[in-house]
Formats: structure tokens, sequence, C-alpha cells
């Protein structure tokens, strides 16, 4: 693949749609383009054969006819006439996007319940330009620079917001849907959802990936998440896109003091998916847990990469990745744990552990610490294997059949990860869904009314 020629068509894409891009975008988002895109270019642009993207292809994604969705395409129907979410129990609150725009009612955006703000980018821009000035891209641009977040600044205009007020607890999740949907079209997207948690504050966010049609998709998204001090969140995301579908979503959080985070990132199906999460623990005793499924099989490709950075004194991370591979799969794992001088008493435990069903499915590990502080507690580990012969042999001598026996040791294998979801409704959902994709059911977890097919 011909990344300089990659390259190019971005600067030719980026130089015509300057225009574009900062027509009815408000300023504080359009400031940010021209620096992220000089960062992009000399960081040599599109990543390959880098450390941060050691193992990850990503010029054949960005080697294709897409169309860039730089504009909200025109929709003559609700998003719910188009997609249902098949968990009836979950009670939440929707925000829906479609190819990386939200779908708005016209109009000054309604708070919620407690003075709640949930609305498109563009309109917190407009009526809450203080809270936008005062996140927007400050938590993104921590070191290392990542050449795809640079990419999403300098082409991003709209995405999801959230603002949880101090001492506030959201009356219910928030559900944010986000729908690919091609028309004539391949498309490439830009996202970009910013999540403001005032003092003390509490939140749960369900975020949701999904296609609707059969054509080729690259999302390339970021969101940007700020706790403030005694602020909470538990954080969901639930990606089950067909294998046309590429997605690279970088997930950037500061922490202030005695924040908690929980994060679950369950990857169930798609052709190429890149998590990045990217947590600073800025502030003195705050504490993050990272969990992690992701079931690839066929040609499928699943990347995940972390970077709990710990820059203050008396903070916890804990983080657990798991994966059950299939066919030709491959996953990339890569867990950095960075204590800075000064963090004194940081306690940080990071593994990872796979299971390879076949013998043509691969798995790259590499948990990392970089300690640069005494006084500190910091574990990591990783595993690569196949089920335990003994274990199987055990429950068939009970009378159970093997293929059986196996899916019973996956299930459990997974559920430790599903059971650190909270929502009960979805976590019962998620173990049907993982114990219909581990017997080989291309099941979605919603219905597509579009009836897309898989691609194989």
């Amino acid at each position: 693949m011909n990344k300089e020629k990659i390259n190019r068509d971005l600067a030719d894409l980026f130089r015509e749609a300057k225009e574009i891009l900062a027509r009815n975008t408000s300023p504080l988002i359009d400031r940010h383009r021209e620096e992220a895109y000089r960062h992009f270019t000399s960081q040599g642009g599109i990543p390959a054969n880098t450390e941060e993207y050691r193992h990850a292809n990503l010029l054949p994604l960005f080697d294709r006819d897409y169309h860039v969705a730089l504009n909200p395409r025109p929709l003559h129907v609700t998003p719910g006439d188009l997609f249902t979410c098949n968990v009836p129990a979950l009670d939440t609150r929707h925000r829906f996007t479609i190819n990386g725009w939200p779908v708005n009612n016209p109009g000054e955006p309604t708070e919620l319940p407690g003075g709640v703000i949930a609305c498109s980018l563009s309109d917190a821009a407009k009526y809450y330009p203080r809270l936008v000035e005062q996140h927007y891209n400050r938590h993104a641009t921590t070191p290392p620079r990542d050449p795809l977040v640079q990419l999403n600044t300098a082409f991003a205009r709209d995405g999801i917001f959230l603002h949880v007020p101090d001492g506030i607890t959201l009356d219910k999740p928030l559900q944010i849907v986000n729908l690919m949907l091609g028309n004539n079209n391949n498309i490439m997207s830009f996202q970009r959802d910013l999540i403001v948690i005032g003092k003390g504050a509490t939140a749960t966010i369900l975020a949701c990936d999904h296609t609707l049609s059969d054509h080729a998709f690259l999302a390339n998204n970021v969101t940007e998440i700020a706790l403030d001090e005694n602020a909470s969140i538990q954080y969901y995301q639930v990606q089950n896109q067909h294998s046309a579908a590429a997605r690279v979503h970088s997930t950037c959080i500061t922490q202030e003091r005695q924040s908690r985070l929980d994060a679950n990132i369950i990857t169930l199906h798609g052709g190429y998916t890149r998590d990045n999460l990217l947590v600073t623990l800025r502030g003195e005793e705050s504490q993050c847990n990272l969990h992690g499924i992701y079931l690839p099989d066929k040609q499928q490709q699943v990347d995940n990469h972390t970077i709990v950075d710990h820059a203050a004194p008396r903070c916890q991370s804990n983080e657990l990745f798991k994966g059950i591979l299939d066919d030709h799969a491959t996953a990339n794992f890569t867990g950095r744990v960075i204590v800075r001088p000064g963090a004194k008493k940081t306690s940080a435990y990071q593994a990872n552990h796979n299971l390879l069903l076949t013998n043509t499915a691969r798995v790259n590990t590499r948990p990392q610490l970089v300690i640069d502080a005494d006084d500190v507690k910091c574990t990591h580990g990783a595993t690569v294997g196949q089920l335990d012969d003994d274990a199987t042999f055990y429950l068939r001598s009970r009378g159970i059949p093997k293929e059986e026996a196996r899916l019973m040791m996956m299930a459990a294998f997974a559920r430790e990860i599903t059971g650190k979801v909270h929502l009960a409704p979805l976590r019962e959902q998620l173990d049907d869904l993982l114990e219909k994709r581990l017997r080989g059911e291309l099941s979605k977890c919603h219905d597509n009314l579009l009836h897309c097919k898989r691609s194989t």
C-alpha cells in the first residue's frame, strides 16, 4: 500500500474541505484543526510500522474509495424506525448518531433533571461555550500524541456532549447509539464526543456501535471524558458490526482527586476494531478499573491499546482484558502503566489472557510497566493458550458432551468480564450474545429493519 499517496489524498481533502469544516462550526472546535493536522503530518500521517501501531496494518483500511461524511446525511425517518435495542428491560435515555452526526431535534437543547445537559457537541458549543472551551481537546492532547486522534481533531465537526453538574446523579443511563449507514457509497466518518462529570457527580454511559447497511465503513472516533473531584462513571462500549466495518475509537480520560472510573469494552464482531484507552490519574486517591472482552473469528482483527498514567500519589488501577479467538483471527494487546516521579503509594494491576481455539489464530500481547517512583506496588502478566484438556475431560466424565463442555469453559472465561457489568439487563443480554457468539451464531444485539447481512 502506498502510504505517501494516502497521506497526499488526506492533505488534499483537508485543504479542499476547510470551508465546509468551518461552516456552521463553532470557533471553539474549528480553531484546533490546523494545529492538529500539523501534528498529524509531523508524525508521518497514517501510522504504519510505528511502535504504537506495530501490529496494525491500517493502510488497506484507508486505501479505499470513501465518501467522507463532512455533512450530516438527510434522514426522512427517526432513528427508532431504523434501530430498536433488543434489551427491553434496559431503561435508558437515547442519543443517536448516524455516520458520526448526532440526530437532533431542532432548537435549543432541553436540560434533563438536575440540570444535566445531553445534546450535540455543536449545540453545546453554542449554548454552553464555557464548558466546551474548558474541556474540548484538553484531554486528548496528553503525550504521546496519537496521529489518528489528531486526524479526528482536524476533521470532526460534531458528536455527543454530556455534562452532569456537581453533586448530581444522572437519573438514567445515557445510551449513545452510533449507527453507520451507506447509500451508494462507502463511508468514512469522524465523530467527537465530550463527557464532563462534575464534582461528586455520577453517571452511567453505554455506547453502542452498529452497522445498518452492507457498505464498507471506516470510523475514526474520539471520546474525551473529564472526571472532577469525587466524580464517578460507569462507561460501557459494545461493538457489534459487520466484517466490512473498521473502527478506531480513542477514549481519553482525565481523573481528578478521589474520582472513579469503571470501563468495560466489549467487542463482539467487526472487520477491524481498535480501541485506545488513555487514562490520566491526575488527582490523588483516584481509581480506574478497565475491563474488556473480544471474540474475533474468520479474518477479523481486534486491537486494544491502553495507557494508564499515574501522575499523582495514592492512586489505584486495575486492568483485565480477555480474548477468545477462532479461525484466522488476530488480536493485539498493548497495556502500558506509567508511574510518574512522586506518584508514591501507587497500586497497579494489569493482565491480558487469551484462548486460541485454532492453530491459525494469533495474539500479540505486550504488557508494560514504566516506573519512576519508589514505594509502589505494580504487577502485570499475560497468557496465551488453549482450553485445558484436563478440565474438558473432567466435564465429559460427568456426562457433558465435548462441545458443550468446551462452550461452558469458554463462557466461564468470558463471564469474568461481563460479570463486571453492573446494569443487570445489559449483563444478561451480553451473556446471551456471548453464548451465541461462541456457538458460531453471528447474532446482532438489536433489530435492524434494513436487514443488513454479515460480510464474510
